[in-house]
């Protein structure tokens, strides 16, 4: 007999005959801001498996039957991980087959290059693809939803991508609608490695259509409690001034309105930085609040944090990894067994640090920025 658990998830997994996954219609998760955990999510003191919400065993077990399916690019089992030393905390992980599986980036040019419909998109995945639309109640009936995708080319177990509306051809630039169903997906999971992301055009963005990116890391990383200094009055903009690179960091306590101006608040930035032809990339994680926070910090609200970079466009093969989301944060996807067992904490914080804006124009978007986090600002649509 099925257990309560099993049966809940069933509805998200394929039919057993593939020649039944081209009418397979994309079930609903549906979910009320009661489900969006904003305490007691912290990092066990003692080995254990995971802790599981209904949002993570749904996911779970979804992801983990496409890939018994075979519908990845290639089977993703534990990946070697070790912890670089140093004092900065970065995470190392081995995945040869990402680096040599992974689809070609398309050809990007500028950091607001139009969508193409001709170019591959969202709305051309394989049936099967896709997990679950997520859907918040009540919301706006009259909108599809964010499509919950899996990522081919994984980084880590759980990896997908959140794709908001992708009917509507949307070019990959940050929403507020967008972001917001990103942190919610945070705050859904029980786990505190599951994070969420965003690359720019520029940033590493290989597809040019909204998307964000989802995945569990059973890792602490440096950005959950690095130290920061308020940017402005009101204390919603601050500068992550630990390593491995400085960020803009906005904070938010848990669900309600505080998440929406959030979401509102960090897309003037990412406006800005599309508008001056800016690349960028994004984290959202589980973390401490703004100021003399350490490592072991608890986890009492989510942080956002945005880096300003230079553009790269297409993939550097010669470097152990390419700078985005994950290795800003401190998570380095490395792509040969060489460079996993050799590389230091100084040769990757150059690698990172060396995709930083210049100092001269870093120091013109923080003041940008700065006067964009000031009240009364009209508010980006969604």
């Amino acid at each position: 007999m099925a257990t309560a658990q099993e049966s809940s998830e069933a509805p998200y997994l394929l039919p057993p005959d593939p020649t039944d996954w081209e009418g397979w219609g994309v079930p609903d998760f549906v979910y009320e801001q009661k489900e969006l955990l904003a305490a007691g999510v912290q990092w066990p003191s003692t080995p254990g498996p995971p802790p599981s919400s209904r949002f993570d065993a749904t996911l779970r077990s979804a992801w983990r039957q496409r890939m018994e399916l075979g519908l990845f690019r290639y089977r993703l089992g534990d990946l070697q991980t070790r912890a670089l030393p140093g004092a900065a905390g970065l995470v190392a992980q081995l995945n040869v087959e990402r680096g040599v599986q992974r689809r070609r980036p398309q050809d990007i040019r500028s950091v607001r290059q139009a969508f193409d419909p001709e170019q591959f998109n969202f709305n051309k995945v394989r049936p099967g693809e896709v997990l679950f639309r997520l859907r918040r109640q009540p919301g706006p009936a009259q909108r599809e939803g964010v499509l919950v995708v899996i990522n081919v080319s994984p980084l880590e177990w759980g990896h997908v991508l959140l794709v908001p509306e992708p009917a509507r051809g949307l070019p990959q630039r940050l929403r507020p609608a967008a972001l917001q169903a990103g942190l919610e997906a945070v705050l859904l999971s029980a786990h505190p490695g599951f994070r969420v992301g965003f690359n720019s055009l520029g940033g590493l963005a290989s597809v040019n259509h909204l998307h964000l990116h989802g995945y569990y890391l059973a890792h602490r990383l440096p950005v959950e409690g690095a130290p920061s200094e308020p940017l402005d009055p009101g204390g919603h903009l601050h500068l992550l001034q630990g390593l491995p690179a400085p960020g803009f960091l906005f904070y938010v306590s848990g669900p309600g309105p505080d998440l929406e101006a959030l979401a509102n608040r960090v897309c003037r930035a990412t406006d800005y930085l599309s508008d001056h032809e800016i690349a960028h990339n994004l984290f959202v994680t589980r973390g401490a609040p703004p100021g003399k926070t350490s490592p072991s910090s608890e986890l009492t609200g989510v942080r956002v944090i945005l880096w300003a970079r230079k553009s790269s466009f297409g993939v550097k093969e010669g470097n152990a990894f390419n700078v985005a989301l994950c290795e800003l944060a401190g998570h380095l996807p490395i792509r040969t067994s060489e460079h996993f067992s050799s590389l230091t904490e100084a040769a990757a914080l150059a690698l990172i640090q060396g995709c930083l804006l210049p100092p001269a124009r870093a120091e013109e978007v923080r003041a940008a920025l700065v006067a964009l986090a000031a009240p009364g600002e009209p508010q980006p649509s969604g």
